[in-house]
């Protein structure tokens, strides 16, 4: 399995949740803009004072957004 592209290889280690700071880190936006679009796309999960976002929900959210 060495000739995975970086590309599989990189969602394969794609946390499914995470945080919002982390989160934004991983999107490359600033952490206000991620959370508004994790609340846009329900992908919000709160357990008591933790808050979770799901990324495959987000991911399939923003690919509403792609300009084709």
């Amino acid at each position: 399995m060495r000739d995975m592209d970086a590309k599989q290889e990189k969602k394969i280690n794609k946390k499914k949740f995470v945080r919002y700071k982390d989160g934004a880190e991983m999107y490359s936006m600033s952490q206000s803009k991620f959370e508004e679009l994790a609340k846009d796309a329900k992908a919000v999960y709160k357990i008591n004072k933790l808050v979770l976002v799901n990324t495959e929900i987000l991911d399939e959210y923003l690919e509403s957004f792609r300009i084709v």
